[in-house]
């Protein structure tokens, strides 16, 4: 059984009470700042070779692993920055699972406070939404459990809760097959559980609670948390911020929990966070030094990695890289479904490129990782065939036959190499322009977008502002029109291709996601016909 610390067994209205002052006065100093930035410096100050870093890009432009952006922090500076455009440093990102690391600290602060501990039982929090009976598996769950991913529920559920009104009550009613505490799988619901026990022992979503406590003092914003039906921010997965919010969040616990001389998160919590706790093996079954990374353990809704690290970690590639024994931080956002081969670059590359002192500036090659890092890009694919079908169906509508999205009319508007893409449903219209083989950028609304894993993410837009999208165009061939949309605050991407025949048009949809979760869902295809056929027939 693990020790507790002794700041988590004091308990009480005083405790709480000072506890609550402490972090408003933290905040309070530090909110006046407004946006914090990270002090920046160059790789051969900070012991780092910027060759290395270089490489680095070389090797991720080879390898075919589509990166979004990089931030790279050595003693507590910016050494190298990039976003691949239409990425921008100024765009929230989606975090998948790195979000659950939030979700853990909002467990610590909770505890510092008085408000609850790891030895809690999970169904004390909930009398109204637990069944009459308890398995007796269930009354032995405990906050470390839900903390460690170890509740004995199997296989993961939460793909059958979601869909439901209910989750936490869903969560009761699943059966716990194994003793909580003893084995290790993957549970995000477990996560959501952790999320609406902040939220019944504070009264405040993990998102607000977090704010006075970790996100003002550290000066993230613009920082957004999907909810679930009951009204819960989601936990495990559904955090929207920037990469070097994420590179700051590594860096105050790769500090202690310390931020600008301050104790923001206890340092007792930090390592009891970041340790291991569980692996395949489990609860003390330490892994083997050359194991995959995913083989390294779990901690508190943390990961541990080779090389003595940690990281928080969310799919298709979203990573927080604590390196201690280096004293760096690495922030990626990424789509891929090889999140492994993502950190191996990680580890061959930059990891050899930290040095223990400073190294003398190199003028070639620090300018030449500068020019790499601006020309950093996704560029719009293909080369643009000669046709005349743009002038014909230039501000035409067709109307499409029925489907289960519900899509009625479809329309393209083309001027200035510019194209306008509407799309009628039963509801609202929905458009959004891309340029010829260039991103233009906008905002769209049409459902289903960003793609998301799950039905209840898909349809909730609840405090979620329309979707960011760059989008471009190019001239297949004489008749096929190639939509690509990057929705650029999620990993994801979609193409629309546009078969033109005659009077008719075929739609089809193709996004990333599906390509790599084919449960994700695709959209039906969409055929149409010209509103209005004295038009005549569409001609190459």
């Amino acid at each position: 059984m693990i020790q507790h610390h002794k700041y988590w067994k004091q308990t009480g209205k005083t405790f709480t009470l000072v506890a609550v002052c402490f972090f408003l006065k933290i905040s309070s100093s530090l909110l006046a700042q407004g946006v914090v930035t990270l002090p920046r410096s160059t790789p051969a100050s900070q012991g780092v070779s910027a060759a290395g870093i270089s490489h680095f890009l070389d090797a991720v432009k080879a390898s075919g692993i589509e990166f979004h952006s990089l931030m790279m922090v050595r003693h507590g500076k910016v050494i190298a920055e990039g976003w691949w455009n239409p990425y921008r440093a100024d765009l929230v990102h989606t975090m998948y699972s790195t979000s659950k690391s939030f979700t853990s600290t909002a467990v610590g602060f909770a505890i510092t406070e008085g408000l609850l501990k790891t030895d809690d039982k999970v169904a004390a929090f909930f009398p109204q939404d637990v069944p009459d009976t308890l398995s007796a598996f269930q009354q032995q769950m405990t906050v470390k459990d839900l903390l460690t991913m170890s509740v004995g529920q199997r296989p993961d559920p939460t793909f059958t809760v979601i869909d439901k009104r209910n989750w936490v009550k869903e969560f009761f009613a699943l059966p716990v097959l194994d003793t909580p505490g003893t084995k290790f799988l993957y549970n995000s619901l477990a996560t959501y559980m952790l999320s609406a026990i902040v939220q019944r022992v504070t009264g405040q979503r993990v998102i607000d609670y977090l704010q006075p406590r970790l996100f003002a003092p550290l000066g993230i914003q613009g920082i957004t948390w999907e909810r679930s039906p009951e009204g819960i921010n989601t936990g495990g997965w559904g955090l929207s911020l920037k990469t070097e919010d994420m590179a700051k969040f590594g860096q105050l616990y790769l500090q202690q929990g310390i931020w600008q001389g301050r104790q923001i998160i206890p340092a007792a919590w930090v390592k009891e966070a970041t340790g291991f706790k569980i692996g395949p093996a489990g609860p003390n079954v330490p892994p083997a030094a050359e194991a995959k990374d995913w083989e390294q353990g779990y901690c508190y809704q943390f990961w541990r990695c080779r090389n003595n690290a940690f990281r928080a970690d969310g799919a298709f590639g979203q990573f927080i890289v604590v390196m201690p024994d280096q004293n760096a931080v690495i922030a990626i956002t990424c789509e891929t479904a090889d999140m492994q081969a993502e950190l191996e670059l990680v580890w061959k590359y930059l990891l050899p490129a930290m040095k223990n002192d400073t190294l003398p500036e190199n003028i070639t090659e620090t300018h030449k990782l500068k020019q790499q890092l601006a020309a950093l890009a996704l560029l719009p694919a293909g080369k643009n065939v000669p046709h005349t079908i743009a002038r014909q169906i230039n501000g035409k509508t067709f109307n499409i036959a029925a489907n289960d999205a519900h899509i009625q009319q479809v329309s393209f508007s083309f001027r200035n190499n510019r194209c306008q893409f509407t799309l009628k449903d039963d509801s609202a219209r929905y458009q959004f322009d891309c340029g010829l083989l260039q991103w233009v950028e906008g905002t769209t609304q049409m459902p289903g977008t960003p793609p998301k894993l799950t039905d209840i993410a898909k349809g909730n837009t609840v405090g979620l502002p329309p979707a960011k999208v760059a989008a471009s165009y190019v001239w297949k061939d004489s008749t096929t029109l190639e939509i690509v949309c990057r929705y650029i605050e999620s990993p994801h991407k979609e193409t629309i291709t546009c078969h033109f025949n005659k009077q008719t048009v075929t739609l089809d949809f193709h996004g990333s996601l599906t390509a790599m979760v084919p449960s994700a869902g695709k959209r039906p295809t969409l055929n149409g016909v010209l509103e209005n056929t004295r038009i005549g027939i569409l001609t190459p």
